[in-house]
């Protein structure tokens, strides 16, 4: 059975601003009017975050635009989430995040097989000089890539 996956946001600041170490799977609790929202591709990562609360993984300030066709009492945009992990899943994450300097960081919004999913990182902030050696890196495999290319004319 072929898994199929349709992506909705990607968090590509994430990757500019942290060092992703591991990534894990979430599902998403959403109200009705949110899945078709996402469906359409109304949804933005760009602030989220995720946090553990009380026992519980909650995703926070993730954008999801109001319904056009919902009816008087649709979703707030930008509420907190829960979201679906496993409980050893849960308490590895509380574990590493409560290492200094590790955060949860939402990197994409999908749907997979109907189901809205959610991937998170668990990631360590970028000093300024590692983002500089970031942008350093990508240019010069750039221009190797643009030598290549021209030399094999």
């Amino acid at each position: 059975m072929a898994k199929e996956q349709k992506t909705i946001s990607l968090n590509r600041r994430a990757y500019h601003d942290y060092h992703v170490l591991e990534s894990i799977e979430a599902g998403i609790a959403l109200k009705g009017s949110e899945i078709k929202s996402i469906r359409q591709g109304r949804a933005n990562l760009q602030d989220a975050y995720a946090r553990v609360e009380k026992g519980e993984l909650w995703l926070q300030n993730c954008h999801i635009a109001h319904y056009d066709a919902a009816s008087y009492n649709t979703h707030e945009p930008t509420r907190p989430r829960k979201l679906l992990v496993h409980r050893e899943q849960l308490e590895n994450l509380t574990d590493k995040t409560k290492q200094k300097g590790l955060t949860l960081v939402p990197l994409k919004l999908y749907i997979r097989n109907g189901v809205a999913k959610v991937e998170l990182g668990i990631a360590r902030g970028k000093k300024l000089y590692d983002k500089r050696e970031s942008i350093a890196r990508r240019e010069t495999d750039r221009e190797m890539e643009r030598a290549l290319k021209h030399a094999g004319r």
